[in-house]
């Protein structure tokens, strides 16, 4: 008999609920209400964190020299701050690896900060050589961080992978064609006289101006007339220069021509046969403004 009872004990739960008896609280178990700050949130599969030694930076990359002691200051601000922006990666099957397409300066001053891993972010899709160099080359641009002939060499590759011209080049990557034009013009100087302008010995706006000369044996003479008491190759060195070699003279000083127009259609114009800055042209407009006030007082009429 007892063990009739315990058993029917056992079973009292199953055949209650069996015949609808609900002894427990029927309200649904609800999930938890989400905090207030992962409202809105979601993970991203193309945002995610790399070993350090499973990426790589590209090979093409028109970047190739990097400041050391830039690169020191960078690493001691990401050991103290952490990283604040992921780099920009692909995968290779080639290497086996992931390749940076931008962020290559932080790749490695998180190299110099001995971390073990780095933020990244994932390309999901394909891109093509024209498309990385471009991402590649905007963000150096932007940073202004290639060398002269560095940006040349990626403007030239642009340009003939595209077969574009240097307009083309320029609403693609949104640079000026002056600029193109300007840059390109280094790739006709000699090797020797690019790497003067890598080194900085050379600025790149005289270089470009150097270019402008017919020959290499008279840039090299322009070059050997000797760098100024500031021990660099100025522009208007080169300028003088170029005049020099090709026969033409001094460009006249200009002068300054400046328009001022008042809403109720007036407009006063003020020149120079000289160069002149706006606070000489200030006071110039006050000495007219004190001229026009004495004719007032002295009851001029306009003729």
């Amino acid at each position: 008999m007892a063990n009739t009872r315990s058993t029917l004990e056992r079973i009292q739960s199953k055949l209650d609920e069996s015949m609808g008896v609900r002894i427990a609280d029927s309200k649904p178990n609800l999930s938890p209400v989400p905090n207030a700050k992962d409202v809105g949130r979601r993970a991203l599969r193309n945002f995610g964190t790399l070993a350090i030694d499973s990426v790589m930076p590209d090979p093409e990359q028109p970047r190739t020299e990097f400041n050391e002691e830039e690169l020191e200051r960078l690493a001691k601000s990401i050991q103290e701050k952490g990283q604040l922006h992921p780099i920009h990666v692909r995968w290779s099957e080639e290497h086996a690896k992931w390749i940076i397409i931008s962020g290559e300066r932080r790749f490695r001053a998180t190299k110099v900060a001995g971390l073990p891993t780095i933020n990244c972010q994932f390309q999901e899709q394909e891109l093509t050589k024209t498309q990385i160099l471009e991402q590649q080359l905007i963000e150096n641009l932007l940073r202004e961080d290639l060398k002269p002939i560095e940006e040349a060499k990626a403007f030239d590759e642009l340009i003939n992978l595209n077969g574009w011209t240097g307009k083309e080049l320029g609403e693609a990557i949104r640079v000026t064609p002056s600029k193109i034009t300007r840059s390109l013009s280094l790739l006709k100087l000699p090797v020797d006289i690019q790497d003067q302008v890598e080194a900085g010995v050379v600025s790149a706006r005289a270089a470009y101006e150097l270019s402008k000369l017919g020959s290499e044996e008279q840039i090299r003479a322009a070059l050997a007339s000797g760098p100024e008491e500031s021990g660099g190759f100025s522009i208007a060195r080169a300028q003088s220069q170029v005049r020099q070699r090709k026969g033409k003279p001094a460009a006249k000083p200009r002068g300054v021509k400046q328009t001022f127009a008042t809403e109720d259609g007036w407009k006063v114009v003020v020149t120079t046969n000289r160069k002149a800055n706006y606070h000489e042209m200030e006071q110039a407009l006050q000495e007219a403004l004190d001229e026009v006030r004495l004719r007032i007082e002295n009851n001029v009429q306009l003729s």
